[in-house]
């Protein structure tokens, strides 16, 4: 039986307690929000929406599931644009990534079914592993970003029946970092598995009108699955699943986060289609955002991670004390940078995780390097 006040204390000894803080970032830069583009407090972006969006009592709320009532027009018009965006490719839309992820894999996979994945995935495609697993699915780790050793799982798999889910995400959400893309299809042209990619810090920062770095590189087609997400560089909810039209109509049946929720208000919907549009023309937002990642990277003296350096630049600081301590000071100086400890990412790799939004400038980052490195 677990004692919750002994665990809580613990935590709170080892400075990993969470709380929620009252995310007041008012005259303070804010680098700990996903809004990678600025969208989420642009007002002339909300007027200009709501000046030319005419809603009805109803769109506050799809009061019941898709498969009920609804699947509102929003819906079907977003799953338009998005296939548009991705080359025809089906689209499905979710109420949110964490749905996607702990949906899709545990209705794709079954008891003759292994998944291999990257051991630094995201906390949502971990719990669509286990729900899997308890189905009857096999499950396994490569090393993060390693091919190597992801081979040698290919390999011991290839007399096998059934089908191979192989799961990374486009750009790591703690790390920075890139998947090698590349080296995976090559990969999956040899050994045919099933390449799953989630895109979520990917979408709307990188690719041709912020599809992503599939998009970017040109893979989408090779990807079976990806998944996009509409709350963090879309500064909206929902997030969407790219694949084949027999698969999509498969989730439609089976994936049970998907089956089982009440749908997103249109109005959310509708305000997705919007931005969505809008990043059509924000290349060169795209490529700053870029460059300040590249700027601060260096600037940190951060190793730069293969791939390159993204929006996303972690300080490690090692310990939690220091984290915190980092933290702290950097709040009291205007810069809102709260800690990332363990369970989060490993032990002894507490970070500040600087998140790089397009409408910052390098002269208001200069003060917070120099904190940092004094």
């Amino acid at each position: 039986m677990i004692d919750f006040e002994q665990e809580l204390d613990a935590l709170r000894s080892a400075d990993c307690l969470r709380t929620l803080p009252t995310a007041d970032t008012r005259g303070m830069v804010n680098l700990s929000t996903n809004d990678y583009m600025g969208l989420a407090d642009n007002a002339s972006l909300a007027d200009e929406f709501f000046g030319q969006y005419a809603p009805a009592t109803s769109s506050m709320s799809a009061s019941s599931s898709r498969l009920l009532t609804g699947n509102h027009a929003d819906y079907v018009a977003l799953e338009a644009q998005l296939s548009d965006l991705y080359g025809g490719r089906a689209a499905l839309v979710f109420n949110c990534g964490y749905h996607a992820n702990t949906g899709v894999l545990p209705a794709l996979a079954d008891k003759e079914d292994v998944i291999i994945a990257d051991k630094l995935i995201h906390a949502s495609l971990i719990d669509g592993m286990r729900l899997a697993a308890a189905n009857g699915t096999r499950v396994a780790r490569f090393n993060h970003n390693d091919m190597t050793h992801l081979r040698r799982l290919l390999e011991k798999r290839r007399s096998e029946a059934g089908r191979t889910f192989v799961v990374v995400e486009s750009i790591y959400s703690m790390d920075g970092d890139i998947a090698p893309l590349r080296e995976l299809a090559v990969l999956k042209a040899e050994f045919g598995f099933w390449l799953y990619v989630d895109e979520a810090h990917a979408v709307g920062v990188r690719g041709q009108g912020g599809a992503g770095l599939m998009s970017e590189l040109g893979l989408v087609d090779v990807a079976d699955v990806i998944v996009g997400t509409c709350g963090k560089a879309l500064a909206s909810c929902g997030a969407w699943v790219i694949t084949s039209p027999v698969v999509r109509q498969w989730l439609v049946n089976r994936c049970r986060t998907l089956i089982f929720t009440t749908g997103l208000p249109p109005v959310n919907v509708a305000w997705t289609r919007f931005v969505l549009s809008k990043l059509q023309t924000m290349d060169s937002e795209r490529a700053h955002l870029r460059k300040m990642g590249d700027w601060l990277t260096k600037s940190l003296e951060c190793e730069v991670p293969i791939g390159g350096a993204t929006q996303i630049v972690p300080y490690i600081c090692g310990e939690n004390s220091d984290a915190v301590a980092l933290s702290h000071r950097l709040r009291n100086c205007g810069f809102y940078v709260l800690p990332i400890r363990h369970p989060t990412v490993p032990l002894h790799t507490a970070r500040l995780r600087l998140s790089l939004k397009a409408n910052m400038t390098c002269e208001q980052l200069t003060p917070l390097v120099q904190i940092i490195k004094n």
